[in-house]
């Protein structure tokens, strides 16, 4: 049996123990969803949705299931418009901008977690982190072979049960977070780190497909 795998089912990963936390209602599909699956969109003063992906802003709040679908349907029916009560201008290629934004807040997280000594890359220290069942989220380049993310999934199973495995970043990316040319194999560590890396990897799978 592989580790639970994220990538393909976003709505069904547990990103919370009990998910206890706040919801919000989708203002796509209506659907109270805890805020972790969300994001939170505000109007500028010039009437430009803005992606308010950390929901600090100031501003009535439109909350969206976080997924492209529901971005498109959204803007389609004039959605966020009549939640607003004005008139909202948003760019054409706004979800591709989300997809981006979305990437960078996880890839910035998972270099927190490595300054934290809490992620570590290459074969030799995932297989390490594996073997010490300590893996909460197992990392495999989108571009890495299929066989070595199959020989990583069964050894993070057999030592991690229930680890997390995503495959939806690039090698450049995980490059990127760990201050390297390329990336392909990278793990977090169980704990808090690894839960707030997979909330935010798992708002990015609704707007990225391979």
């Amino acid at each position: 049996m592989a580790p639970s795998r994220v990538k393909n089912r976003p709505q069904e990963t547990p990103l919370s123990p009990g998910e206890t936390g706040p919801v919000r209602r989708c203002v796509a599909s209506g659907e109270s969803l805890p805020v972790e699956r969300l994001i939170r969109f505000v109007v500028a003063p010039d009437g430009a949705l803005v992606p308010d992906l950390a929901a600090d802003l100031p501003g009535r709040g439109v909350w969206l299931a976080s997924n492209r679908k529901a971005l498109e349907k959204a803007l389609s029916v004039k959605a966020f418009a009549r939640a607003a009560r004005r008139q909202i201008t948003a760019p054409e290629d706004f979800a591709v901008r989300i997809e981006a934004l979305l990437a960078r807040r996880g890839l910035d997280m998972l270099g927190f977690a490595r300054k934290a000594g809490q992620a570590v890359c290459g074969r030799e220290k995932v297989d390490a982190l594996a073997r010490g069942g300590r893996i909460g989220v197992l990392l495999c380049a989108s571009d890495a072979a299929e066989d070595g993310k199959s020989k990583l999934q069964r050894l993070a199973q057999a030592a991690s049960p229930g680890a997390n495995m995503i495959d939806w970043f690039t090698s450049d990316e995980l490059g990127l977070a760990f201050g390297r040319e390329n990336v392909i194999h990278a793990a977090i560590a169980k704990g808090r780190m690894a839960d707030r890396f997979l909330i935010e990897a798992t708002r990015l799978a609704g707007f990225r497909a391979w």
